[in-house]
């Protein structure tokens, strides 16, 4: 340790044209107010492609008061102010931006603060009450709303919190620096949000501003990222300290009593058992039989997915898991419980989430690829045999119901569409050689944090790829998808018999296929126009249009159809969550936790 009290660290990526400039500025604005040699200047160089590290180099050899810090490849800007803080000798940690935007007038006072007065960090600020800096309009507009979500929810009392002008007492710095999970734009923030927690003296004062050249930061890819930056410190400092073993027992409980109430609010009780009196128990026994074989069908080829990917599993636990996963899906819209399945293969089998939401895309695209095509040959089937399908333009279901239903035939042939473009895409991309993950993703930079969500998409992508281009496992994928949403839609074709309609045999199958293959289509977005659940509505409109069918029966044929379905899945949610110990809310929390460095399995 050398006697220097106040090391200034520049971080530097690209600076080839102002480094020099600002090196020599800061050494004499230091010179001007503290002691010869009491300070360094300190280049964080991080991994420059431009003339940066030879200038560093040759201003630190020529000078002693400067030192330089080079990288090879992008640390962040956090990373590498926590590299060159760490190597530093003084007792007060200053940086600033490096293209002097920030008055060096305040130099001084910023030093100071920590210096003399005794505060543990001292930040300049932009946006004090009665102090107006000139600003871009989308620069000004943006750091607003950063600003406000920061004070919202991270109860932070500053007002900026992203001005690249602060000090630090050294032992507070790096006491919190182990914390810091960040090392880009939101470096600062978490320090200070953390600095808050911790109790440490914070002073924030006004400073004149001017923006200098081209901002570093990617308005789309840095206030996006920035913003779950917030969302992930929000969680772990006021969330996750409140979540203990008893909190998520109560928690986990109260999800399966909402699931509950939610499938009594969505499909009336009152209607359901009005239903049942009139339909054949017996038919409906056999209908909730039928359906249960379904779900080990589904862990069969839930198996052969991960599998593909190089990842040995039984049936049982992989059912469970869909079984656990489906009941989340009860809860969560646009089916935001399959992050649940994800999070239990990764506690449980350490498969890495990337592989884990992979498994479930692919899964996820056969099924919708699946229900689709049933769709399509059964609406050609009928269209050939004489029915009017164009009577689903005009039949009268029941007020609601009827608008549900056009509502559901319309959403359904777009999520169809969109099935078909993602297998285009899916099969296109499996037979080329070009990364397009990094050739896009590249564009928006190419720091590390860009290179993290690279990875993981990459992985993920990779993982898709491998099914779509392995033709064996793409034809026995296949073929377990027809199979489940073949016993899905017979046992929808049971229920419906169960209230003793006659129709001809193969209108009976054909409408049930049709009419089942659009509700499910239909369900995956969350619209529920006139206070009837997509499902049925298409369920009954495609009835009512194409059969003689009352509008009251169809309803009621559907309600119980899917009442059987999601009470089947409920009862194998719950049965499953507690023969593995798996907590809803536990698996919510864990599932936030994507780590792209898991090793991956051969």
């Amino acid at each position: 340790m050398t006697d220097r009290e106040v090391s200034v660290v520049l971080p530097a990526y690209n600076e080839a044209d102002t480094i020099e400039r600002t090196v020599n500025v800061t050494l004499e604005t230091l010179s001007s107010f503290l002691p010869a040699d009491s300070f360094e200047v300190l280049v964080a160089e991080d991994g420059c492609d431009d003339r940066t590290p030879d200038i560093a180099s040759r201003m630190a050899d020529a000078d002693d008061r400067v030192r330089h810090f080079h990288s090879d490849e992008r640390l962040g800007r956090g990373g590498a102010l926590e590299r060159a803080f760490e190597a530093s000798d003084g007792e007060v940690l200053v940086y600033f931006d490096t293209d002097l935007a920030t008055d060096m007038r305040h130099l001084e006072a910023l030093v100071e603060s920590v210096r003399t007065e005794g505060y543990d960090i001292a930040t300049g600020s932009r946006r004090m009450p009665g102090k107006r800096q000139r600003r871009e309009p989308e620069r000004g507009i943006a750091s607003t709303g950063y600003n406000a979500l920061v004070r919202l929810f991270l109860r932070s009392p500053l007002y900026d919190h992203q001005c690249g002008f602060k000090a630090f007492d050294r032992d507070a710095l790096l006491a919190l620096a182990d914390d810091i999970e960040d090392n880009h734009w939101f470096w600062d923030t978490e320090l200070l949000v953390r600095a808050q927690r911790a109790g440490y003296d914070i002073k924030e004062f006004p400073v004149d501003w001017e923006p200098k050249g081209d901002t570093k930061v990617d308005l789309a890819r840095d206030v996006f990222g920035m913003g779950s930056q917030i969302l992930r410190l929000w969680w772990q400092l006021s969330v996750r300290p409140r979540i203990d073993r008893r909190t998520t027992t109560v928690l986990g409980t109260l999800l399966v009593v909402l699931a509950v109430f939610w499938l009594s609010q969505y499909l009336d009780p009152t209607a359901v058992l009005d239903a049942i009196r009139d339909a054949d128990p017996a038919l409906l026994a056999a209908a909730t039989g039928l359906y249960v074989l379904s779900w080990p069908v589904r862990g069969v080829r839930y198996r052969d997915i991960l599998s593909a990917l190089g990842y040995r599993e039984r049936v049982g636990f992989l059912t469970g898991a869909i079984f656990i996963s489906q009941t989340g899906n009860l809860i969560f819209p646009a089916r935001a419980g399959d992050a649940v399945r994800a999070y239990i293969v990764k506690a449980r089998r350490d498969i890495p989430y990337p592989s884990g939401f992979a498994s479930l895309a692919i899964e996820r695209v056969f099924d919708l690829l699946t229900i689709t095509a049933l769709a399509g040959v059964t609406l050609l089937g009928l269209a050939a045999a004489g029915v009017d399908v164009a009577a689903l333009r005009t039949a009268d279901a029941g007020g609601g119901t009827a608008e549900s239903g056009r509502t559901a035939v319309f959403a359904a042939g777009a999520v169809g569409a969109a099935a078909l473009v993602a297998v285009a895409g899916i099969i296109a991309t499996a037979r080329t050689e070009r990364n397009f993950v990094r050739g896009v993703l590249g564009r928006l930079g190419g720091d590390s944090y860009v290179d993290r969500v690279v990875a993981i998409i990459e992985r993920f992508a990779a993982d898709v790829q491998t099914v779509a281009e392995r033709p064996w496992t793409f034809l026995v994928v296949a073929a377990a998808s027809v199979l489940v949403w073949a016993i899905d839609i017979v046992t929808a074709i049971i229920v419906f018999a169960a209230f003793g309609i006659e129709l001809p045999l193969w209108l009976l199958v054909s409408v049930g296929f049709f009419a089942v293959s659009v509700g499910n289509l239909a369900k995956v977005l969350p619209l529920s126009p006139g206070g009837i659940g997509l499902y049925e509505g298409a369920f009954t409109l495609i009835v009512v249009a194409l059969t003689p069918v009352a509008w009251p029966v169809a309803l009621a044929a559907a309600i119980v159809d899917h009442a059987i379905k999601n009470a089947v899945t409920v009862i194998g949610g719950v049965g499953s969550a507690v023969f593995f110990n798996v907590s809803l809310t536990t698996a919510v929390e864990e599932s936030y936790d994507v780590d792209a460095d898991a090793p991956v399995q051969e």
